[in-house]
C-alpha cells in the first residue's frame, strides 16, 4: 500500500458515486458563429457546419484508441480526465474539441465504471447518456438565446464558466481506489469503505459458474507483443461484442439522422424560425431525461437482451409515426399539426431513452469476461478504457454517417419515407440482438461456443 500522507479534506463526499457520476456528466457549449463572426454566406453555411463536424467527429474517431491506451497504463484515470478537459481550453479549431472529447469520453466511461461496478453500470450510463443527450439538445437553444441578445462573447462566457466549474470537479475528485488506500492508511478504518466494497464486488457476479468454467473466454498463449500491448483486439472473435458494437454505431446513425432533419422539416412544413425549431426539443428533453435513468436501471435488472430489442423495435414503430404530422392550410390546423408533431417526438424520445444502456453494458460484461478469465494477459485494471475508445470510435462513425445519409435520403425522398428507411435497420438491429447480445434464446447454440481458429493473431 502506497503511503500517500494526510487524508485530504472531504474524502467522503469527493470520492462518492453521486460526485463522480455529476463530474462525469458535465458537458461544455461550444457553439457556431460562422454567419455572423467569420462572415461564411449563406449558401456555404451548411457546407462549412459539416465539415466542422466532420471535423469534430474525426478527430474524436481517431483520438479515442490513443487515449483509452493511455488511460489503461495510468495508475489513476483523474489526470487523463483532467487532461482532456485541458485541451478544451486550447481550442481553436473543432479538431481539437473532437480530440478533448475523445479523452473525457473515454476515460470518463472508464472512472464511471470504476465507480459504480458493472452490477449498476446501467444505472450510471444512462444517467450520463440522459444528461449528454439534454445539453445537446439545450444547447442550440440556450446559445441561440444567449447570442441573439447578447452576442458571440456571451455564449462563449457561459460556455467557458461550465469549464471552469467542470475544471475543478475533476480537480476535486477522489477515485474510489485512491479513497480506499487513504482509508486503509487511516487506522480507525481497518476495512475499506462500504462504497469502495460495494464498487468492487458489484461486477463478480457477472461471470456465472458456466461461464467461468467454460474454456470459450482463455485467451491463446504467446500472443505477439503488440497483441499484449493492445489487448482488446482479441475480444472481437465473440459475437457478442461486435453486435454491441454494431448496435452503438445504429444508435449513432438514428441520433445523427435525427437532428440533422427535424429542424428542417420544421421549417419546410410550418416555416419555423430557428427560435421555433429549438423549442421543438422540449418534447425530446424531459421524456429522455426522466426515463432514462429507469431504463439503465431495467438494463442493470431484467438483462441487456430485453432492452435492446424492444428498445430498437420500438423505435422503429414510433419512427415511422413521422408520417402522420403534414403541413395546415390554416392556422388552427397548423397549431395541430405541431401538437402532433410534438406528441411523436415525445414518443420517440421513449425510445431513445431505451436504447441508452444496453450496448454500452453488454459490451462491458463482454470484456469483463475476458478479463476475469486473462488477468496476466489484460492486466489488473483491464482494458476497458481502450473498450470505451473503440465505443466512442463507432459512436463518431454514426454520428458522421447519420447527417451525411440523411441529406441522400431526404433528397431522395420525403421525410416520412426517410423514417421508414431508419425504422428498417431498426428492424434488423432488434433481430441481431435478440440472438447476439445478452443470454441466448433457449435450443439456439452460443454463440461463444462457435469455435474460431486457434491460431495466434
Amino acid at each position: 500500500m502506497n503511503d500517500r500522507g494526510r487524508i485530504p479534506r472531504g474524502l467522503h463526499w469527493r470520492s462518492s458515486t453521486r460526485f463522480i457520476i455529476s463530474t462525469v456528466t458535465v458537458v461544455p457549449v461550444i457553439p457556431f458563429i460562422l454567419r455572423n463572426r467569420v462572415q461564411v454566406p449563406q449558401c456555404e453555411v451548411q457546407f462549412w457546419t459539416s465539415f466542422l463536424l466532420a471535423c469534430s467527429a474525426g478527430a474524436n474517431l481517431l483520438f479515442s484508441l490513443p487515449a483509452g491506451f493511455i488511460s489503461d497504463r495510468s495508475s489513476s484515470r483523474q489526470w487523463p480526465f483532467l487532461a482532456g478537459l485541458y485541451i478544451l481550453w486550447l481550442v481553436i479549431a473543432r479538431i481539437l474539441q473532437g480530440m478533448s472529447a475523445a479523452v473525457v469520453w473515454t476515460v470518463g466511461m472508464a472512472l464511471a465504471m470504476d465507480t459504480v461496478g458493472s452490477d449498476h453500470l446501467g444505472e450510471a450510463i444512462g444517467i450520463i447518456f440522459s444528461t449528454i443527450r439534454v445539453a445537446e439538445l439545450l444547447s442550440p437553444l440556450v446559445g441561440g438565446l444567449a447570442y441573439d441578445r447578447f452576442g458571440s462573447t456571451a455564449v462563449f462566457g457561459v460556455g467557458f464558466v461550465l469549464i471552469i466549474i467542470d475544471f475543478i470537479m475533476r480537480l476535486l475528485l477522489i477515485e474510489k481506489k485512491v479513497a480506499a488506500e487513504y482509508a486503509a492508511q487511516d487506522e480507525s478504518a481497518s476495512s475499506p469503505s462500504p462504497a469502495d466494497e460495494e464498487a468492487v464486488t458489484e461486477g463478480t457476479p457477472l461471470l456465472s459458474k458456466t461461464d467461468e468454467a467454460s474454456d470459450e473466454w482463455i485467451n491463446p498463449p504467446h500472443q505477439p507483443d503488440w497483441v499484449h500491448t493492445f489487448p482488446l483486439v482479441y475480444c472481437p472473435k465473440n459475437p457478442r461484442l461486435l453486435v454491441a458494437m454494431c448496435f452503438t454505431l445504429t444508435q449513432a446513425v438514428v441520433l445523427g439522422i435525427f437532428d440533422a432533419t427535424l429542424p428542417l422539416e420544421a421549417q419546410k412544413l410550418y416555416g419555423f424560425s430557428s427560435l421555433q425549431a429549438g423549442l421543438l426539443v422540449a418534447p425530446l428533453v424531459f421524456p429522455n431525461l426522466v426515463l432514462g435513468p429507469l431504463a439503465g436501471k431495467a438494463v442493470d435488472k431484467f438483462g441487456t437482451k430485453l432492452s435492446a430489442v424492444v428498445g430498437v423495435a420500438y423505435l422503429a414503430a414510433s419512427l415511422n409515426l413521422l408520417h402522420i404530422p403534414h403541413a395546415g392550410d390554416t392556422a388552427s390546423a397548423e397549431q395541430r399539426e405541431t401538437a402532433k408533431l410534438c406528441i411523436i417526438l415525445a414518443v420517440n424520445s421513449i425510445g431513445f431513452s431505451i436504447i441508452n444502456s444496453p450496448a454500452v453494458v453488454e459490451q462491458t460484461h463482454v470484456v469483463k469476461q475476458y478479463h476475469l478469465v486473462n488477468k496476466n494477459f489484460f492486466g489488473d485494471q483491464g482494458p476497458y478504457s481502450q473498450l470505451y475508445a473503440i465505443n466512442s470510435m463507432f459512436f463518431c462513425l454514426g454520428l458522421s454517417l447519420g447527417p451525411l445519409a440523411a441529406g441522400a435520403l431526404r433528397e431522395q425522398i420525403s421525410f416520412g419515407d426517410m423514417n421508414t428507411v431508419i425504422a428498417g435497420l431498426c428492424i434488423v438491429v432488434s433481430i441481431l440482438s435478440y440472438f447476439y447480445i445478452g443470454n441466448r434464446p433457449r435450443g439456439l447454440i452460443s454463440p461463444a461456443r462457435i469455435r474460431f481458429p486457434t491460431t495466434t493473431i
